[in-house]
């Protein structure tokens, strides 16, 4: 089982903060160690921090609610933060998002490679290609680009990333002293792409990375989205209301994986999972009630208005959610309509559920928690998890000190570190040099 831990890079979520035992030093680099120490002591793949490059304005296109209910936001750049993470720690994976939107090929894959080098092969990258309208205004455009546009932009990015770190083969670098050569440029290639979006002449200034490509993460939902994770993720995020989904997701994406000409044991699905875990099943609903209690319908529906990128309040807040034909996050618009048609919920019903809703039905004791996992590995929903908090770092420590024993006990997740690099803990081969030319061809003969 892959574990992976959600953590932004600010306050937590959209009522994480105001648990009574979440600190307020989210800001300092000190609570953002303490969290990596604490992973790494429990065996996790990689800490996984997202993003979004706005203050969001999904609710009557103001910021106010978002500043007021701490919805997405504040959004710290998270390559520094995960360096702090990489530099207190030798083993934990740590993986930043950076859209293809709103930077440049050459800019990320120095940043990445960089990232790779310092932390000894740890570093992975989140593709994203931004949801939000508001995010494009800080850009110096009005709105998004259509969905087809930044699906192309995305496909031609990672060609030119991919490229760029393999523009220096392995053992280009000689440091020979003696003769006073650095480096072999016969083992150093210009890139000299032209494209529809880019034009990047390369070489990149930074040697090839350890893992060859840092560890490419994405999170598709959409058919345009699912199609690009399974061409070019290494690891596969994504949330899902019921295991039945999860199932069917997890099916799609390993076959489109081997339409691609990949191997689909080599690309790792992690849902979505809130875990909130007690002494017993009693304990554990009491306090999964008491965090409910903090949310507000209004902070609620501002962090489903974020996701979804639709001002609900055009819509009469005490009538069902209507179907949405453009959304942002695909995926979580699926699991809002899958909840709340089965329970027959209002939009403002909804909003309360939302802010404080457990994926993967996580609430329980530790044998529960491991006896759910475990159902959803053994019937091909899952490779394993992206842990999300309820509040940190206190959720983490108690899935460490309460349910990663259980784990253990069943061989579920490692006792120790075996491997160097975050390639080696995923069970991820190192991409020879030019995989992008097999990653970005068509798909097999007769698909």
């Amino acid at each position: 089982m892959q574990l992976a831990a959600f953590l932004n890079a600010g306050a937590q979520g959209t009522v994480g903060w105001r648990h009574p035992n979440a600190p307020t030093s989210f800001l300092s680099a000190s609570h953002y160690a303490t969290m990596a120490r604490i992973l790494e002591d429990a065996g996790f793949d990689v800490a996984f921090v997202p993003d979004s490059l706005t203050v969001p304005r999904s609710l009557g296109d103001s910021f106010e609610p978002a500043v007021k209910w701490g919805t997405g936001t504040p959004r710290m750049d998270p390559v520094p933060v995960v360096s702090v993470m990489a530099a207190v720690t030798t083993h934990l994976g740590i993986a930043a998002t950076a859209s293809t939107s709103y930077n440049q090929p050459y800019s990320i894959a120095r940043t990445f490679a960089t990232l790779d080098h310092l932390s000894g092969g740890r570093a992975g990258w989140n593709v994203v290609t931004s949801f939000q309208d508001a995010e494009a205004q800080n850009f110096g455009s009005r709105s998004l680009d259509a969905k087809k546009d930044r699906y192309g932009r995305a496909e031609e990015f990672l060609r030119v990333v991919t490229r760029l770190w393999d523009s220096w083969d392995d053992d280009a670098v000689l440091l020979d002293k003696d003769n006073g050569v650095f480096a072999r440029p016969d083992l150093v290639d210009e890139v000299s792409h032209q494209g529809r979006y880019y034009s990047v002449r390369g070489p990149l200034g930074v040697p090839r990375p350890p893992q060859g490509y840092p560890v490419l993460f994405q999170a598709g939902a959409s058919d345009a989205g699912r199609d690009l994770a399974s061409r070019w993720a290494d690891v596969v995020f994504c949330s899902h209301e019921s295991m039945e989904s999860a199932q069917d997701y997890y099916r799609d994406i390993k076959e489109r994986a081997r339409k691609w000409g990949r191997d689909p044991e080599q690309v790792k699905i992690l849902p979505a999972a809130t875990v909130v875990v007690g002494e017993d099943d009693s304990d554990a609903r009491a306090k999964h009630e008491a965090f409910a209690r903090l949310v507000t319908p209004e902070a609620g529906l501002s962090r489903m208005a974020y996701h979804v990128n639709v001002d609900l309040t055009r819509y009469d807040l005490d009538g069902p959610l209507p179907s949405l034909e453009e959304v942002g996050v695909e995926g979580h618009y699926k699991e809002i309509m899958e909840f709340s048609r089965r329970e027959n919920l209002t939009i403002r019903q909804i909003g309360a559920w939302y802010g404080a809703r457990t994926e993967g039905g996580m609430v329980g004791s530790p044998v529960h928690i491991a006896d759910t996992m475990q159902k959803w590995l053994d019937n091909k929903a899952a490779d394993g998890f992206m842990i999300q908090p309820t509040h940190v770092p206190g959720s983490f420590r108690e899935f460490s000190d309460k349910v990663i024993p259980e784990l253990r006990k069943r061989g579920l997740v490692r006792t120790e570190y075996s491997g160097t690099t975050l390639r080696d803990n995923l069970g991820l081969p190192r991409p020879a040099r030019n995989e992008w030319i097999h990653r970005a061809a068509v798909k097999t003969e007769g698909q």
